[in-house]
C-alpha cells in the first residue's frame, strides 16, 4: 500500500491534534479504544429488548456482533498482505503521536478499529433502525479518533470502515432468514439456558 496517498493528511490532522487542548487529546486517547466497549453495550441492550420481540428481531440482534466480529477478521487477514508500517513510525516530520505507537509487524492498513466501528454501525442499524443516529457519527468518530492520535493513515481507516460495513451488511442479509428459522426453532426448547438466550417472544406474559 503506498502510504503516500494521504500522508499530508495525516501530517495535518496530527498537527490539529497537537495543538488541541489537553482534554481533547485525553478524550480522543480514550474513545479511540473505550468507544468499542460503547459498541458492546449497545449489541447487549439490542439483544435484550429483542428477546421480546419476534424471531425476525432476536436473530438480527444476534447477527450484529458475529457480523462485526467477521468484518474484523476479514480486516485483520488483509494485514497479512499489505504490511504498511505504521505513520508514528514513518512520517518523521508529522507531530508525535498522542497514544503509544505500535510494534514493528502490527500493520496500519486497514484500520481494524475503524472496521470494527463500521460494521457495528451498519449491524446496529439494521438490528434497531433507530441507533442508525447514534451508531454512526459513532463509528465516524472513531475512524477519526484513530488518525488524529497518530497511529494510522486516513486511508487506512476509510477502507476499513467501508471494509466493515460492507462485510456486516451482506452477512446479515444473507444469514437474517436461516437465523430467524433458526432462532424461532430454539424458542421451542425448554432447556433454561436456551429459553433465557432467545428469549420468550412477544406476548409471552400471557401464555398459559
Amino acid at each position: 500500500m503506498d502510504s503516500s496517498i494521504t500522508r499530508g493528511l495525516y501530517r495535518d490532522i496530527t498537527e490539529l491534534a497537537e495543538s488541541s487542548p489537553s482534554w481533547v487529546q485525553h478524550l480522543a486517547g480514550v474513545w479511540t479504544e473505550a468507544g468499542l466497549l460503547v459498541f458492546g453495550a449497545l449489541f447487549l441492550t439490542v439483544w435484550w429488548r429483542a428477546r421480546a420481540q419476534s424471531a425476525s428481531a432476536i436473530a438480527v440482534a444476534v447477527l450484529a456482533p458475529l457480523a462485526t466480529a467477521a468484518g474484523y477478521v476479514i480486516s485483520e487477514s488483509l494485514k497479512t498482505v499489505f504490511d504498511e508500517e505504521r505513520p508514528c513510525r514513518t512520517v518523521t516530520d508529522a507531530a508525535a503521536s498522542l497514544v503509544a505507537c505500535p510494534p514493528t509487524g502490527d500493520w496500519s492498513f486497514p484500520s481494524n478499529h475503524a472496521s470494527i466501528a463500521g460494521a457495528a454501525a451498519v449491524a446496529l442499524a439494521l438490528a434497531r433502525p433507530v441507533l442508525v443516529w447514534a451508531a454512526v457519527p459513532m463509528a465516524l468518530l472513531m475512524a477519526f479518533s484513530r488518525v488524529f492520535v497518530g497511529v494510522h493513515y486516513p486511508h487506512d481507516v476509510i477502507v476499513g470502515m467501508v471494509l466493515g460495513a460492507v462485510v456486516a451488511a451482506v452477512l446479515m442479509v444473507l444469514l437474517a432468514r436461516p437465523a430467524s428459522s433458526l432462532l424461532a426453532a430454539v424458542r421451542t426448547s425448554r432447556y433454561a439456558p436456551v429459553v433465557w438466550f432467545a428469549g420468550p417472544g412477544p406476548g409471552a406474559s400471557g401464555r398459559g
